[in-house]
């Protein structure tokens, strides 16, 4: 049953987003290059977590979106290069609409969404929506 609805629920996202809705949106200045700006802050200090996360990059957070995010991922050299929401699988349900999903760099180039079975953080097992800012094969800035 959950996977049935995860399953819809994350074609249903990756469609929505990959088709235009967050590209619309316009870049904030303020966060392409880390660190952001307060509110957010590593997530590195506020969990036990590397600093680096491979295949999410540096992230930080605003404490107050906390389970969910939005979790901003930068590359080595300090660059904004995807968003992350955590979403925990008791908070979705088959008719949840995710086409407004901020992604604070503007573009969206693709969308990957994986399950986790729950990390420091967030325990809860959850769904990663990734909205990648760069093209696929940019991905391994992140990689490692």
């Amino acid at each position: 049953m959950i996977r049935s609805i995860l399953t819809a629920t994350a074609a249903a996202a990756a469609m929505t987003l990959s088709m235009g809705a967050a590209p619309a949106l316009a870049a904030d200045a303020a966060v392409l290059t880390a660190p952001p700006a307060a509110p957010y802050k590593a997530v590195s200090s506020l969990v036990k977590l590397p600093d680096f996360i491979p295949g999410l990059g540096q992230l930080f957070v605003d404490p107050a979106t906390l389970p969910a995010g939005p979790f901003l991922g930068y590359d080595h050299d300090g660059k904004l290069v995807s968003t992350t929401y955590m979403i925990p699988l008791s908070m979705m349900k088959s008719d949840m609409d995710l086409s407004d999903l901020k992604a604070p760099a503007g573009t969206v180039d693709h969308v990957d969404m994986m399950y986790n079975a729950g990390h420091p953080g967030v325990a809860e097992p959850h769904v990663h929506i990734v909205l990648w800012n760069v093209p696929a094969d940019q991905e391994s800035r992140v990689a490692k």
